[in-house]
């Protein structure tokens, strides 16, 4: 074959480059963008309580099973908003609470917790009243939180702020902060690791170890097929914890007992808000593009019972172990207004 002329070589060269690249570019969207087959979720609706306020975004949600009171972060007004789930009344709005991402109601103590993260701090509420009791300082734009019932602590993943604040739950002090080297996801209480706490570094792919004694990260767990770890939740009896990528729409399955990633599995794009129910040992993830994925947990294994497009702006999910009935908070229901759908499980 004749050899091509040097400046021509060149200039074939530097095509193939590109579209070797624009090749790659393509397969990085098409993973990004690229929704996984839809399977009928496994869910029937029960209800649809409207939700006072305007259609702005919600955030996170949590429930007292117990007294059924459900706790909604309603981002864009600036308000937590309480509703009776026995009853599907509204009972009040907690305002005062600058862009509320995180909302964690503890029964034991008849405390709300709120990331204002307008403010960049934490409010304590009176669960019977909606009274603000405490404001605490925190690192740079809290969102997620979690609760520390042996140490009475309640933490605070600051997303930007790259750290964890340790604040007191009875008195709202700070008793301290933990670096976690790179941009916080969510973080989560280890009942039966020895009370560690674990928290995503979504800058880094990894699950961060803490010592809530020593207020440092004792281990970093590599999350080899994660981009950007961001939502968290576990399964303690089962030593698993579950980990949402919003950065490629996966989730993935660590093993706590052997620090090691042992499931991957596709969910809607940009997965957010996880919630899951430990009687019925199911998994419920909710992204940002209104996909719904439902995942049951069968000997340490993830297998997907549902997954579809649910509602626009359905990505917050909270969910009753006792009922096994889960909740989303949406800014537009069937009539156009924000309300609560309400769903239990299908036979």
């Amino acid at each position: 074959m004749t050899p091509l002329p040097r400046p021509r070589l060149l200039l074939v060269l530097a095509a193939a480059l590109l579209l070797a690249a624009a090749g790659v570019v393509a397969g990085l969207l098409l993973t990004r963008t690229s929704e996984p087959p839809r399977r009928v979720l496994p869910l029937q609706r029960v209800g649809e309580p409207a939700l006072p306020g305007d259609s702005s975004r919600f955030d996170y949600a949590s429930l007292d099973p117990g007294r059924g009171l459900l706790f909604i972060a309603h981002l864009g007004a600036s308000e937590v908003i309480e509703v009776d789930v026995h009853t599907g009344h509204f009972v009040r709005t907690i305002t005062g609470l600058p862009d509320v991402h995180g909302v964690l109601v503890v029964p034991a103590l008849h405390r709300v917790y709120a990331t204002a993260t307008g403010a960049d701090e934490m409010a304590t509420l009176d669960e019977n009243t909606g009274t603000v009791l405490h404001r605490a300082p925190t690192g740079a734009y809290p969102d997620g939180l979690a609760y520390d019932p042996v140490r009475g602590t309640v933490w605070t993943t600051n997303e930007s702020g790259g750290s964890e604040t340790v604040i007191d739950a009875a008195m709202g002090a700070v008793r301290g902060t933990v670096d976690l080297g790179g941009d916080a996801g969510n973080v989560a209480y280890d009942p039966l690791g020895g009370g560690q706490i674990l928290a995503d570094v979504q800058s880094r792919n990894q699950l961060a170890v803490i010592d809530p004694v020593a207020l440092a990260v004792t281990r970093r767990i590599p999350l080899p097929g994660c981009d950007h770890d961001h939502g968290l939740a576990l399964a303690p009896q089962d030593r698993l914890a579950f980990v949402a990528c919003d950065g490629n729409a996966r989730l993935l399955t660590v093993d706590l007992t052997t620090r090691r990633v042992t499931g991957n599995d596709a969910v809607g794009s940009d997965p957010d808000v996880l919630a899951y129910d430990s009687a019925a040992h199911r998994l419920y993830v909710a992204a940002e593009s209104g996909r719904l994925t439902v995942l049951d947990n069968h000997d340490h294994r993830l297998t997907v019972s549902g997954r579809d497009h649910h509602t626009d702006g359905t990505h917050v999910v909270a969910v009753d172990p006792a009922t096994h009935r889960s909740y989303y908070p949406v800014p537009h229901g069937s009539g156009g207004h924000p309300t609560l759908l309400t769903y239990r499980p299908t036979p």
